[in-house]
């Protein structure tokens, strides 16, 4: 599952999607409103495609547990972002039980969870696990051949 082109820009709520370049920095869109508006290269700006969760053995990226819990909702929104620390814990240990919970603060969950309702909310995850899928199909036929 790809995540490419989704952000998050710190100082900002929510995630953003970069549609276009200026000569000093990226243009964005807000996935919760839409509004487009300017990103500098003074804000810090994270890809949601190079975020990774702890865990005890092996950090695993963002796309794997979002995949995971895509699959374990049935497609449909997860715990909210505003549920009990523990109720977001214990939905993180269904998908990625060995998750280091010293290491994962609830602040943590919390986005992890925002951020995955409003890629559902938007179709970004629907539309990136069926690309998945089919590149999966695609591989495998070619194995075959």
């Amino acid at each position: 599952m790809e995540l490419k082109g989704i952000i998050s820009i710190s100082g900002k709520s929510g995630l953003f999607k970069m549609v276009g370049q200026t000569k000093s920095g990226i243009i964005v869109e807000s996935l919760e409103d839409g509004k487009r508006f300017p990103a500098y290269a003074a804000h810090k700006v994270s890809a949601l495609e190079d975020i990774s969760i702890y865990g005890y053995n092996e950090d695993r990226p963002l796309a794997d547990i979002y995949e995971a819990i895509y699959k374990h909702e049935d497609g449909g929104k997860s715990v909210s972002a505003n549920a009990s620390a523990q109720d977001q814990r214990d939905k993180l240990l269904e998908v990625f039980p060995e998750y280091d919970e010293d290491r994962v603060y609830s602040s943590d969950l919390k986005k992890l969870f925002k951020w995955y309702n409003m890629l559902v909310d938007n179709g970004f995850l629907k539309e990136a696990i069926e690309n998945a899928d089919e590149d999966s199909k695609e591989d495998k036929s070619d194995e075959e051949e």
